[in-house]
């Protein structure tokens, strides 16, 4: 057996109990006083499923459909939502329609000032009768990343299945995700993504053109699925091997689209996300990678929503953040100890080259250059300073 296969045998056997998730936080290596501060003061999950008596406007209390249990794995379908009101129900009615049947969704409102709360509390008693577990909760405003962290914290099932307030998931996504991962053949892998429809603001699929505009007319197009863009933009094979490879995400960039199905087993090697890196999905990407293997399938069954308030098109925010979230994994991967025997043997052999070639040492120098005078640009053409927590 492979060094890979030994390793990822052992990720699919772990136990999966929610205590144990829940004890993530004190074993997560970015646990700072900024963490213990967030979480005495505001009210954690825990003790919203504790306590069904209490009331509270803000709460929709918690429920599990005991008749809707399944011999299949539980799928935790987590939303992190945000000042998403207009999309948030085409969203839950998305993971409602899944044809996959056992799946608990959590919901956890980042202090939205607009009506994003009221729209997920129509759903209630639709989710209740359609879930084997719903929970919602609104908080105070504290950012993606501990939304997400006490997400993953409550979560019960087998498998992490993430989506954004304004995207929307295809009726067989979850099922199709879920039967690559549970395949004995597959246990080297502890993510599966397939590609991304892109949808416009109205939810009427397009491509792009020029400059990511939306377009109709696939004459058009410049890129047919945000998988197709991503493919071009980091020049990777995605049914190749180096798809998802810790190399290519850490020389390349992201290049994961959205929808991915996670083994929560691999979390408790990996940790959970670091504030400190705010390109939430990038920083756990990279950190995924140096000990699973990633799966693509060539399907557009995950809708990316392309409109006005996308963080990615505020061009100086995401240089910001992408300074802020490199620096981080440089200082992780500077200090990593390659005799771990649960990384990958590619992690391993790139560590090997990050500390000792001459190549990788210019072009670490290159690359904090290219992103400083590129967040150096911005600063000076723009002068606009963004420092909403999203």
């Amino acid at each position: 057996m492979t060094k890979t296969n030994e390793n990822l045998k052992m990720f699919s056997s772990l136990n999966d109990d929610a205590t144990t998730v829940y004890n993530y936080e004190s074993d997560t290596k970015y646990k700072d006083n900024t963490m213990v501060n967030t979480y005495s003061n505001t009210m954690n999950f825990e003790k919203v499923v504790a306590s069904s008596e209490r009331t509270n406007t803000n709460i929709v209390v918690p429920t599990e459909n005991t008749t809707n249990k399944k011999a299949e794995p539980l799928v935790s379908v987590l939303i992190p939502s945000y000042n998403h009101a207009k999309y948030i129900t085409e969203t839950v009615n998305s993971i409602i329609d899944q044809t996959y049947k056992n799946i608990e969704l959590l919901i956890l409102d980042d202090g939205s000032s607009d009506d994003t709360a009221i729209k997920i509390s129509a759903l209630r008693l639709k989710c209740e009768g359609r879930f084997a577990r719903f929970l919602f909760q609104k908080k105070i405003n504290e950012g993606v990343c501990l939304t997400l962290n006490k997400l993953i914290s409550e979560s019960r099932g087998e498998y992490i299945f993430l989506i954004a307030s304004d995207d929307i998931a295809k009726p067989t996504l979850i099922e199709k995700e879920v039967n690559f991962l549970k395949d004995p053949v597959n246990t080297a892998y502890s993510l599966v993504v397939c590609d991304n429809t892109i949808i416009d603001q109205n939810s009427v699929e397009c491509f792009w053109g020029k400059g990511r505009r939306c377009v109709y007319n696939r004459q058009e197009a410049k890129f047919l699925t945000f998988g197709n863009y991503l493919q071009i933009l980091r020049g990777i094979d995605f049914k190749g091997d180096d798809f998802g490879k810790y190399e290519h995400l850490y020389l390349r960039g992201n290049h994961i689209p959205n929808g991915y199905l996670i083994r929560k087993s691999i979390l408790k090697l990996t940790g959970l996300y670091n504030p400190k890196a705010p390109l939430e999905d990038y920083y756990l990407m990279l950190q995924l990678s140096k000990y699973c293997l990633f799966k693509y399938i060539d399907e557009p069954l995950f809708c990316y929503r392309w409109h006005d308030s996308n963080s990615i098109k505020n061009s100086y925010r995401i240089t910001k953040m992408t300074v802020a979230t490199e620096k981080i994994e440089d200082d992780i991967l500077a200090k990593i100890d390659i005799n771990d025997p649960n990384f990958l043997e590619n992690t391993v052999l790139f560590k090997h080259k990050y500390d000792q070639s001459l190549a990788y040492k210019i072009h670490r120098v290159l690359r904090k250059l290219r992103v400083v005078f590129k967040y150096w640009y911005y600063v000076i053409t723009q002068k606009t300073f963004f420092t909403q927590t999203d």
